[in-house]
């Protein structure tokens, strides 16, 4: 069976990737710790190492309901402990009598230092407050590297995980029928649009899926997408549920509240 055809041409890599560390797993007897990942491929993962009996993941994002998670992946007799993650967080201290922030801000200054992304979880923000979540090896270089956010002079804190802002990202769960998995198509029955008013917002840049700008209409969605669209809010898809006996598709999905 070629499981490729299970997924997006785009994500093979990712697949690819997987796939060795469910290997090297089986075959060393050594658990493999992955960099933070986004909703879609945490659905990757377990989709793929659930149809090995002898290898598991378990999931981990530093506090509760992170949509950024670190992946573990063991012997099925195996347990991870919350420290075997490897996550710190820090608390951004900077002049909040003068000066605002925005998510898009701290995001821009992380990846502007040369890591990759997967090595920031989520951000998380309340009243003048922000903190983020980062893989443990690069805590000495991020405090080194980051002085400043926009124009805000900057320093960084390392607090403990419970003292996490709560993260405020909840979902109302709900079901809807559509004719189709294309992105317009799914985005129109998601927010009660018409058809040529979703294909509008996309084409002017303002859909976003898995945190990536999708530009094509008829692009496909899939379990695990995160739907985010400027003006409506983020929907996560949890589930498609296959077809109704009008051949729609039934799509159980998360509504940010």
């Amino acid at each position: 069976m070629n499981i490729y055809q299970h997924f997006r041409p785009e994500e093979k890599e990712f697949i690819d990737q997987v796939l060795s560390w469910r290997d090297f797993v089986d075959t060393t007897y050594t658990p493999k710790l992955t960099d933070f990942l986004d909703p879609r491929e945490q659905h990757i993962m377990k989709v793929l190492i659930g149809e090995h009996s002898d290898v598991k993941c378990e999931f981990f994002g530093g506090g509760v309901y992170t949509e950024r998670q670190r992946a573990i992946l063991m012997r099925d007799y195996e347990k991870a402990n919350q420290e075997d993650f490897h996550i710190s967080l820090f608390e951004i201290d900077y002049p909040t009598k003068f000066i605002s922030i925005e998510h898009r801000q701290v995001l821009g200054t992380l990846m502007s230092v040369g890591l990759r992304r997967g090595k920031f979880g989520d951000i998380l923000f309340a009243e003048k407050r922000i903190q983020f979540f980062v893989c443990e090896d690069v805590n000495s270089y991020l405090c080194a590297q980051i002085q400043a956010i926009g124009k805000a002079a900057v320093s960084l804190t390392k607090v403990e995980l419970d003292e996490a802002i709560p993260s405020n990202v909840l979902y109302e769960e709900d079901t809807i029928t559509v004719s189709s998995l294309r992105l317009d198509t799914a985005l129109s029955g998601i927010h009660h649009l018409s058809r040529q008013k979703s294909q509008v917002l996309i084409g002017q840049g303002l859909v976003k899926v898995n945190w990536q700008m999708i530009e094509n209409p008829s692009f496909e969605c899939q379990t695990g997408d995160l739907i985010s669209t400027r003006g409506y809010g983020r929907v996560k898809i949890l589930s498609i549920d296959g077809k109704t006996k009008k051949e729609k598709w039934r799509i159980t999905i998360g509504i940010q509240k």
